[in-house]
């Protein structure tokens, strides 16, 4: 009967939304209520996107409606091999599945809390009518431990968006509640839309070493930098075939930092936000990094055009550390002399660490605490990246059949960096004392 009578009042709400149009100012989303259209097909409309490590939400439609579920719950999540994370998640991920429509779809989305304490859920960035923002208190009644809400509304823009609490959200987001939501412009024509479309959301935990919750009351000190969900060497490559259009889509929903995310080997544009869409492309400054800032959402778009494998990272350069290169003695310059043979002695295996700096962490081999990770680095052909946490790899390829990982870059002979000869220090004036 309840769920009877909000449909009543939701439809009885669309007669009002659409006489709004006339209304001055319009309503941002009276059009799409007027113009009432069917669900916006995968394939026909726009090319699905995808999510690196991640998942989408599944829905169905009934009634010419597409209908989600997300479930909150406390769930248990890898991070990377070695460390488990006791987070809140939707649907048993971190971040959240990807919630991907088309413009002008109708969405019921179903909200079951199955946390220990209420929660909601905030569209962020949807431009919809106000009871439907997800704003305890203040635009709804909290969603108490055990109980179901239905949220249903019209995406009436394309564009990129999030969702997450809002209810005590510094908690329930920083457990790890948080999601993407792309809306994607129906588009008949294929060649008008990016070829790889990807979504990206970045988050930062604080994780102390040893153990599994995370720490929402932290401010700083953040130890696990994540994108969707994971750390390199963890994260799962990014594939284009040369020529392609690519669209990378990053939403930050870290508790504190901004993330300037740079991109080796290309340059690109920024087209929109979560507040919408460049008008003249043709106008926009090129760019190699891109600063997402703390609740926004980035679109960057270049053409695949420079084949190999491409690092792309924060560029604050502790956030491509992972929980080991935190909070570690300055051991920088230190001589240690014969003290690690006589530590052995005692502790056998034992290396002193950190007096070049952070690579001996990603490739000592001494124990160290459960549910932890060193460095760990990724496993290059010509060695370890010294390089984790916030980064992932771009992997560009000429006469490739399928988007499947092709793995390492076949560089052309003579096209790496090597040790420089005799002659060729010679023949350049250089001389090394």
């Amino acid at each position: 009967m309840n769920l009877i009578f909000t449909f009543i009042l939701f439809f009885l709400g669309l007669i009002n939304v659409a006489l709004s149009e006339e209304l001055d100012p319009p309503r941002p989303w009276a059009k799409a209520v007027k113009e009432h259209l069917p669900p916006g097909e995968p394939g026909r409309d726009y090319t699905p996107a995808v999510i690196p490590n991640g998942t989408k939400a599944d829905y169905k439609i009934v009634d010419g409606v597409k209908v989600f579920h997300l479930i909150a719950e406390p769930i248990e999540w890898e991070v990377a091999p070695g460390l488990i994370v006791h987070a809140w998640g939707y649907n048993g991920t971190v971040p959240g599945p990807l919630i991907e429509v088309a413009e002008g779809d109708r969405v019921r989305i179903f909200v079951t809390n199955k946390l220990p304490a209420p929660t909601t859920v905030h569209w962020h960035g949807v431009l919809i009518i106000c009871g439907m923002d997800g704003v305890s208190g203040l635009t709804q009644p909290a969603i108490p431990p055990g109980e179901t809400y239905l949220y249903d509304f019209i995406f009436p823009d394309s564009g990129t968006f999030m969702y997450h609490p809002h209810h005590d959200t510094m908690t329930q987001e920083g457990m790890g509640l948080n999601g993407m939501i792309i809306v994607h412009k129906r588009e008949p024509d294929i060649k008008k839309r990016p070829d790889r479309d990807f979504s990206i959301m970045l988050n930062e935990w604080n994780v102390d070493v040893g153990t599994s919750k995370p720490n929402p009351l932290n401010m700083s000190n953040f130890n696990i930098l994540t994108m969707n969900g994971k750390v390199m060497p963890a994260t799962e490559p990014l594939v284009a075939k040369l020529g392609d259009t690519v669209w990378i889509r990053y939403g930050n929903l870290s508790a504190m930092d901004h993330h300037p995310i740079h991109l080796h080997g290309y340059n690109f544009k920024i087209i929109g936000t979560d507040g919408g869409w460049a008008a003249d492309k043709s106008v926009l400054v090129p760019e190699t990094t891109v600063l997402v800032p703390v609740g926004t959402v980035k679109v960057t778009e270049f053409i695949a055009n420079n084949p190999g494998d491409w690092i792309f990272h924060c560029h604050m350069t502790h956030h491509i550390m992972n929980q080991m290169g935190h909070q570690f003695p300055n051991m920088l310059g230190i001589e240690v002399g014969d003290l690690d043979e006589k530590i052995r002695r005692l502790v056998p295996g034992y290396m002193t660490m950190g007096t070049t700096g952070m690579h001996d962490m990603t490739e000592s081999g001494m124990p160290i605490p459960p549910n932890s990770i060193p460095m760990l680095g990724f496993d290059g052909q010509f060695g370890k990246t010294v390089l984790g946490g916030m980064a992932n790899i771009l992997r560009v390829r000429e006469n490739i059949e399928t988007y499947e990982d092709p793995g390492p870059y076949h560089f052309p002979k003579g096209t790496v960096a090597a040790p420089a000869t005799e002659e060729q220090l010679m023949k350049n004036g250089i001389k090394i004392d």
